[in-house]
């Protein structure tokens, strides 16, 4: 088997062994769930209910305020507690909306089409632009937007994401191996909206029992394949996914539709199945509990706006003092100040260290021995976008790529100097941001 892969990028050890085998698991009924208003990129969702209204599983509850925005719906049935602001997964405060329990349950009705393959196109985004769906693999990008390509970017080929190239998560995998013909449903439907001749599924090399699976489902179709990755950071990553799979390069400043591609994530797949065979709004999706301080790592079936300590507790607890908290995973994933924060539709893991794995080395001064070019999957200098923003040389930093870098962390991890390089980016593009804004 032909394993392919993209220039750059490191070989950090995965961790996934802690989770990778263990079934997913249903996580109760939360007796509270806290729904952000901002779980997407674009305009932040507008609530429709008030404080004291009664609610059920799956009404929505906030409603897109623009074009590039989703709805929310309650991920449990109960009463609007609050609408507030509250910590959210990327450890900002936003508005919020609390719903409390009641203990019953109840959903809004949902309807079974068995020929959901059938159904006109407009229908198709309807449903799924109803349901509130995102990209699940973090970047949370509308995914009704993404369906909605300009007449004169035609696409002709679909990939989907089951990469998980972040370490220690495994939601996807566990995703694959037990709703694989709902993630393949979900592709022909992505098809058939954007009228795409080819879909592909990029999975690593580490993951070969789903490697085998989907081969075998995917062997009656001529125009559906899996693609092999080789196990290296960032294989995942959109532009990365797409230079291996076809050899294809998003232009600079471009997308992948101006190259005929559009990628989704296994999870938004399989929600878009479920939005289009039930009507079921995105409410809940799975989530990889994990790290060296948690007592059971798990693979969990949770409700959106469910509380991390919930599921940390659910998981045994710590078994240790915790040293830092990460939504998501430890390349890419944002430290929390605790464990109140709840999980939204981007959420794909919690990870814990102890309080050795989160020691903070001092940061030193470059070597200029270019190891962070060498690795840099989107050939930047990210030692020279770094030495750009601290200097307060912007010009420098955009010259070195400041505006192309994808935070990927690769050049972070192999500085022998522990330069916080993604940091300076961040801090590098909120300036130039800052900047623009004033002119």
């Amino acid at each position: 088997m032909k394993f392919k892969t993209f220039p750059g990028g490191v070989h950090p050890p995965d961790y996934k062994y802690y989770t990778s085998s263990v079934p997913i698991e249903e996580f109760p009924i939360p007796k509270k769930v806290i729904i952000p208003m901002s779980q997407h990129v674009g305009a932040p969702s507008l609530p429709l209910v008030k404080v004291g209204e009664e609610v059920k599983t799956g009404q929505k509850i906030a409603e897109a305020n623009a074009y590039v925005s989703i709805p929310q719906h309650s991920s449990i049935s109960g009463k609007v507690t609050k609408i507030d602001t509250f910590l959210n997964p990327i450890g900002a405060m936003s508005l919020a909306i609390e719903i409390t329990a009641d203990g019953s349950d109840s959903w809004i009705d949902l309807e079974d089409e068995p020929d959901f393959l059938s159904l006109p196109i407009e229908e198709m985004k309807n449903r799924i632009q109803e349901a509130g769906i995102c990209g699940m693999g973090g970047a949370g990008f509308p995914t009704i937007v993404k369906l909605s390509p300009p007449e004169d970017k035609p696409i002709d080929t679909v990939i989907l994401n089951g990469v998980e190239c972040e370490p220690y998560l495994t939601a996807d995998h566990r995703l694959m191996l037990e709703q694989a013909e709902g993630i393949i449903n979900g592709l022909k439907i992505i098809m058939k909206i954007l009228k795409a001749q080819y879909g592909m599924i990029g999975i690593e090399s580490n993951k070969p029992d789903v490697i085998a699976l989907m081969n075998k489902l995917l062997a009656p179709e001529d125009n559906l394949k899996v693609v092999p990755l080789k196990l290296k950071y960032p294989q995942g990553a959109e532009k990365q996914l797409i230079y291996a799979a076809t050899n294809r390069k998003v232009p600079t400043g471009g997308l992948p539709m101006d190259i005929g591609v559009v990628v989704q994530n296994v999870g938004t797949s399989f929600a878009i199945y479920e939005a289009l065979r039930y009507k079921k709004p995105l409410v809940e999706r799975i989530i990889t509990v994990t790290g060296t301080a948690v007592n059971n790592p798990k693979n969990l079936k949770a409700r959106i706006g469910t509380p991390f300590s919930d599921l940390v507790n659910y998981c045994g607890g710590t078994k240790c003092e915790i040293g830092k908290v990460i939504s998501g995973g430890p390349m890419m994933g944002n430290a929390l100040p605790s464990l109140e924060a709840p999980m939204a539709k981007g959420t794909s893991g919690l990870v814990l260290f102890n309080e050795k794995e989160a020691k903070t080395i001092e940061e030193r001064n470059c070597i200029h021995c270019a190891r962070c070019v060498d690795v840099c999957p989107m050939n930047l200098v990210p030692s020279l976008i770094a030495q750009g923003v601290k200097g307060g040389d912007l010009k420098l930093a955009v010259k070195a790529g400041l505006e192309d870098c994808i935070k990927c962390g690769s050049c972070a991890y192999v500085c022998p100097a522990h330069i916080r390089i993604v940091q300076w980016v961040d801090t590098g593009k909120l300036r130039v941001a800052a900047e623009q804004q004033s002119k």
